[in-house]
């Protein structure tokens, strides 16, 4: 999915001390043309801008809309789509084609370079679910463009079912591979249903709420609201107080040390390599290659301005090994 900010500010990623268990709320965003799809968008933001190398957290719907998102670049990360209802069609310059359908993994890998696009198979269909980025370290954000298709089998937990498509969680293991160690699972609670996960303590959470009332370590949130968690706790503790079921996505990864330099749909680490990379979109570079079978009105996405300011990263708030930094 790409950012389609008329006005994209730079993002320099970062993380802020925490203690207990923070709340992020969304700030609504359009999602296309003058019949946009809003949607709420947690992450990046000021106060915290990852968790763990996942940069980026889109929630959306449910809307009876159309989505149709003409090609557009992406360079340096990784896109996670995860549905709960729909359908969209993905094409890529990989020569990828492929469905997104509810409870199955797309992920896709930029690398150096990819452009790709995204339309509803139905024209009115109910469209619901999450648009996820993670940033690719130094050292394989030069890869080569991929994608992997994963459908986790449910597994039953004390109250809940959970869908894990990336990392582990509950004895359940994806196999789809991850440039950094990560986490993501759909988490469907019963209703009145309190539930105990244990996590690995190196790594720092974020609870979306998706449906219902959910509350993180005894903390209510709203829905798409995130909830964070930082490392050095071995649980993550849920409870569904409604008398309907609700539902959660829970994300999780090592704090990611690099430092990081966000604008429109690149992730980078300087000033110059944006610059570059829009430059090169705009030329139709070989480094995004192009995108067969797309048949909407605009052929591709331009790329929106760049700020007068320098952009410039920040050093990241977690030193070599994960620890919190002054």
């Amino acid at each position: 999915m790409s950012n389609l900010e008329t006005a994209p500010a730079e993002v320099a990623c970062g993380a802020s001390r925490v203690a207990g268990t923070e709340v992020l709320h969304p700030r609504e965003v359009p999602l296309g043309g003058p019949r946009a799809i809003r949607v709420q968008r947690t992450l990046p933001q000021r106060q915290r801008s990852l968790i763990g190398a996942w940069c980026f957290i889109d929630h959306y719907g449910p809307v009876k809309a159309r989505m149709d998102v003409p090609p557009h670049p992406h360079t340096g990360l990784q896109t996670v789509s995860w549905l709960f209802s729909g359908e969209v069609e993905h094409r890529d310059s990989a020569g990828v084609h492929a469905i997104v359908r509810p409870g199955e993994l797309n992920l896709m890998t930029a690398g150096a370079g990819i452009c790709h696009s995204e339309v509803s198979v139905e024209s009115d269909a109910v469209l619901h679910g999450v648009q996820l980025w993670v940033a690719l370290p130094d050292s394989d954000r030069a890869s080569g463009r991929d994608f992997a298709h994963h459908v986790p089998d449910p597994i039953s937990l004390p109250g809940a079912l959970a869908r894990v498509f990336l990392g582990e969680l509950g004895g359940s293991r994806s196999p789809v591979h991850t440039f950094t160690p990560l986490l993501g699972a759909q988490i469907d609670l019963d209703a009145n249903a309190e539930l105990h996960l244990e996590v690995d303590p190196a790594f720092e959470h974020g609870v979306l709420c998706d449906a219902g009332t959910v509350a993180m370590n005894g903390t209510d949130l709203a829905i798409a609201d995130l909830g964070y968690q930082g490392p050095g706790s071995t649980a993550v503790k849920l409870r569904n107080a409604g008398d309907r079921p609700a539902r959660a996505v829970l994300l999780g990864g090592t704090p990611f040390t690099e430092e990081l330099l966000m604008w429109w749909n690149f992730v980078g680490r300087t000033h110059d390599e944006i610059v570059g990379y829009r430059r090169q979109w705009e030329d139709a570079d070989v480094r995004f290659g192009a995108v067969e079978g797309y048949r909407g009105s605009v052929t591709r996405l331009p790329a929106p301005p760049l700020p007068t300011a320098r952009l410039r990263p920040r050093p990241t708030p977690h030193g070599p090994n994960g620890e919190e930094t002054t």
